[in-house]
């Protein structure tokens, strides 16, 4: 799974204040802690990651490997490889992934749908607090 390979370096930075309006690709990696009104897509190929922050906020499609969600994102989310969901994340859309680890106070308001690849079923990860 993701694991195996090393994660990209996060090169791009949407800072807290900022806000883009747009379409935005990337590669590698990307962090959002301002706003984008658009889509935020990682390029094919090489192995990608993005980091929704507590203090972003996204309307439209996102798409990348490895996706983590802390902040809010209105549109549908596809994770090639894997999907993270922190506390404070809010997503209001359609979810595809392949693997999923969800902590406690994330919230869905769509359909989840697991990409099916060679496995019957998907990865799936409840985070439990450690308290």
């Amino acid at each position: 799974m993701f694991n195996k390979k090393k994660q990209p370096p996060i090169k791009s930075l949407i800072a807290d204040g900022s806000q883009i309006c747009g379409n935005i690709t990337f590669t590698e990696g990307l962090r959002v802690d301002g706003e984008v009104v658009g889509d935020v897509n990682a390029k094919d190929g090489d192995t990608s990651l993005l980091v929704v922050s507590e203090s972003a906020h996204i309307v439209g499609a996102i798409c990348a490997d490895h996706i983590v969600v802390n902040g809010s994102v209105k549109g549908p989310v596809h994770a090639r490889l894997m999907l993270e969901l922190q506390p404070k994340a809010r997503i209001e859309g359609d979810v595809q992934y392949a693997a999923l680890e969800m902590h406690q106070g994330a919230l869905i308001t769509g359909q989840l749908r697991p990409l099916l690849g060679d496995e019957a079923k998907p990865t799936l990860k409840l985070a439990a607090n450690n308290l």
